[in-house]
């Protein structure tokens, strides 16, 4: 009788032990609730993406072993840089800096639907539609120029110096509303359809570095950085309400401002050796740095003001260069 009282007693320990352990397991795994935050509540203390976060020219696999791009001879006997694939390592040109990938992108698709809507019929087109084509067609040509310097990883990299190429030549011909120039840039329209639905250009033979000279023209540049500055820059900087509800659209439209201010003084564009045009330039670029700076600061009235040097640079220009 006493042993089975024992063995009673041991086993009725066993299972109060056994209970405790997993009341203590469950206690243990119990987690607080995680916390929530409104979808804007963090917007511009941390980068969107890791693109945005990084700055500058992006190491090289390798460098660190060779302290330098790899180089191959060239038949003038020079070496021409290289990436470790065997590729030409373009220049950076200051194009990373100023702009990001997702401006970018946005920026060609955006103008893309624009041009689209410039190649309708063979009379619109020729009633005046061609000329909006052409300033499509430089824009969407500097656009891919810039892809094609730019340091950061941007859609379309692959096709960019093709694609620049055709939008270049349809833009320098698309200087009359004529059925040759209309079935042109139709033959664009498909291009840009392909290239940005992901199937690529079936041709991309093309140089591997940008000729400004025979891509970008100042006109039409220009009347784009009147478009921006109209139709973005200034209802969107207004007072304070505006700056805060237009916040990304007056960041991306500063980036491309900016990107203009930098390829109108680019070798080989009309007046860029001219000093005091290049000067000029310069202002623009750097009102346009103003903007975004006092847009990550949260300064309403410093976006104003930086937004007012950005047209004062613009009228000072147009008093003695169109």
């Amino acid at each position: 009788m006493r042993t089975r009282l024992h063995v009673s007693r041991i086993v009725s320990g066993w299972l109060i032990a056994a209970l405790g352990c997993g009341a203590f397991a469950w206690a243990a795994e119990r987690r607080a609730q995680p916390p929530s935050f409104a979808k804007d509540a963090y917007r511009g203390t941390f980068f969107e993406s890791a693109a945005e976060a990084i700055r500058g020219e992006r190491p090289l696999v390798g460098q660190g072993l060779t302290g330098s791009p790899r180089t191959e001879a060239t038949a003038g006997g020079k070496a021409a840089a290289t990436t470790p694939g065997g590729e030409p390592a373009t220049a950076d040109t200051g194009f990373t800096k100023l702009i990001s990938p997702a401006t970018l992108e946005d920026e060609v698709k955006r103008v893309r639907l624009e041009f689209d809507g410039a190649v309708s019929t063979p009379a619109a087109f020729k009633a005046g539609d061609y000329q909006k084509a052409r300033l499509h067609l430089t824009t969407l040509a500097s656009l891919f120029a810039v892809i094609v310097e730019h340091q950061g990883e941007v859609r379309w990299k692959k096709d960019a110096a093709a694609a620049r190429d055709l939008l270049a030549r349809s833009a320098a011909n698309c200087k009359s509303g004529s059925l040759q120039v209309f079935n042109e840039t139709k033959l664009r329209r498909s291009d840009l359809e392909d290239l940005t639905s992901g199937s690529g250009l079936a041709n991309r033979e093309a140089e591997p570095q940008n000729d400004w000279s025979t891509i970008a023209d100042r006109v039409p540049l220009m009347q784009y950085a009147e478009q921006l500055l109209d139709g973005q820059l200034k209802p969107s900087s207004q007072n304070a309400e505006a700056v805060k509800a237009e916040a990304d659209k007056l960041s991306r439209a500063a980036e491309l401002m900016a990107v203009v201010g930098q390829i109108l003084r680019t070798e080989g564009l009309t007046d860029a050796d001219d000093e005091a045009y290049a000067a000029l330039c310069g202002e623009l670029t750097s009102a346009s740095q103003g903007v975004s700076l006092a847009l990550d600061q949260g300064d309403a009235a410093a976006v104003g003001r930086a937004v007012g040097a950005i047209q004062q640079a613009c009228n000072k220009c147009h008093e003695n260069y169109r």
